[in-house]
């Protein structure tokens, strides 16, 4: 069984929010991860780019796919975890900390409130 932290929201994509104030870190849930399998690429923007919600911000390329990732609030990225560009395959080793996929101020933060928490994300992927 996944960790799914208590403080994040979760959107279907399978993409999580760690919200603070206007700040939100975006990165990808343990379940999807897992589903990729061994990541051998990583597609994320630039800072300074503006993300819009609901369109694809960048790509996460496994052995078995080559997967979207969607902006769930629509901002500016202020930062770009590096490291996972160089290391793709540390996605899988901390996704909820160090393994973070981009920084971004929202425009609106109360967007989050739609999402789900970990309990509603832990029944949707685990069918409980």
């Amino acid at each position: 069984m996944f960790e799914y932290p208590d403080d994040l929201k979760y959107t279907d994509s399978h993409e999580y929010i760690r919200l603070e104030g206007d700040i939100a870190t975006i990165g990808i849930t343990a379940f999807a991860i897992d589903q990729l399998g061994d990541i051998v690429f990583i597609d994320l923007p630039e800072p300074n780019t503006s993300l819009t919600k609901g369109e694809t911000f960048g790509t996460v390329e496994s052995v078995k796919a080559v997967e979207d990732i969607y902006a769930p609030l629509s901002g500016e990225v202020i930062e770009t975890n590096s490291g996972l560009i160089d290391n793709p395959e540390q996605l899988g080793e901390d996704p909820y900390g160090v393994s973070w996929l981009v920084k971004v101020r929202v425009d609106d933060p109360e967007e989050a409130d739609e999402f789900m928490t970990a309990a509603e994300y832990r029944s949707k992927v685990e069918g409980t």
